[in-house]
């Protein structure tokens, strides 16, 4: 038979009282117990005397017959000074999850792309700086050139707004040349 020192559940819904108790291993969680050495309380404060109350004679006892603590009692023996507590390592449990590190990824991929379309912004209009500051200068050693050029942009966009509208006007004609043969 191996015996367990462990928690037994008491108390009402939502409002939680353990019993520390010495129990075998294979007997239900709040089932038939060998012994009751402690109680826990965790409703009370941290700092709270009445929160963990140990027998510490009845648990030396328990642990001297081969007696193995729950992970839980082991804290609090750990806590009382009775028996040692191991730390642990689990390197694993700061490790961020599968979406985490997806999400991570996305982030850092937008950063980049974003860093890149700031580089660029800033690479293209030093290019064309100096070019937009010899244009002025053309301006103003030549005026009468660049009245003649403006007209010259202006017309060809006014041939293609001539040129659009027809064709706009077109179908709606044979629209009305259809209707009247039916």
């Amino acid at each position: 038979m191996a015996i367990a020192l462990r928690l037994s559940r008491g108390g009402a819904k939502k409002r939680p009282y353990y019993r520390i108790v010495a129990a075998d291993n294979r007997a239900p969680r709040d089932g038939k117990y060998l012994e009751q050495v402690g109680i826990y309380n965790p409703l009370l404060a941290k700092d709270d005397e009445g929160r963990v109350k140990l027998n510490e004679d009845r648990i030396r006892y328990w642990l001297g017959v081969g007696a193995q603590p729950s992970d839980r009692v082991l804290r609090f023996l750990d806590a009382a000074g009775i028996m040692e507590r191991k730390a642990r390592n689990n390197p694993n449990k700061a490790k961020p999850g599968e979406k985490a590190n997806e999400r991570a990824e996305e982030r850092a991929e937008k950063a980049a792309a974003a860093k890149e379309a700031e580089e660029e912004a800033k690479n293209t209009p030093a290019e064309e700086a100096p070019v937009e500051e010899a244009a002025p200068e053309a301006a103003a050693e030549t005026p009468a050139e660049a009245p003649a050029e403006e007209a010259a942009t202006e017309a060809p966009a006014e041939e293609a707004k001539a040129e659009e509208a027809p064709v706009e006007e077109a179908p709606a004609e044979e629209a009305k040349e259809e209707k009247s043969e039916d």
